[in-house]
C-alpha cells in the first residue's frame, strides 16, 4: 500500500486521539503506519529533502490542520483532542479533508 496523503490521515488521526489522552508524534506515527499497514520500506521512506520520514511528515501536516481547525490542542510536543474534535467524531464522517475543515471551521 502506498503511503497515504496527509488528508487521508486526518480521520484516523482524530479517531486515534478520541481517548482524550495526550499523544506524542512518535507514538502517533507508529499507530498511523500500523493503521495503514505500511511495510518497513514505506515506514523508512524519506521526503525528497531526506530530512524526515515521509509518514512522519504527513502525520505532522494532518495534525497541524486539525490543530488549526480547533479539533486538537497542543501542549509543547504533545497534542490532545478537543471537545470540538469529539463532536466531529459523533458525526460518523467517512473522511475529513482540508475542504471540510475550511467549510466548517473558517
Amino acid at each position: 500500500m502506498p503511503i497515504p496523503d496527509f488528508q487521508s490521515i486526518m480521520l484516523p488521526l482524530l479517531k486515534y486521539a478520541a481517548d482524550q489522552k495526550e499523544h506524542s508524534m512518535r507514538d502517533t506515527e507508529q499507530y498511523i503506519a500500523d493503521y495503514f499497514n505500511l511495510n518497513e520500506e514505506e515506514r523508512k521512506q524519506r521526503t525528497p529533502s531526506g530530512l524526515q520520514r515521509t509518514i512522519y511528515n504527513r502525520v505532522h501536516w494532518a495534525k497541524t490542520d486539525l490543530i488549526k481547525a480547533g479539533l486538537f490542542t497542543k501542549n509543547g510536543r504533545l497534542f490532545k483532542i478537543t471537545e470540538r474534535g469529539q463532536d466531529i467524531l459523533k458525526k460518523s464522517l467517512q473522511h475529513i479533508n482540508r475542504a471540510y475543515l475550511a467549510e466548517n471551521f473558517p
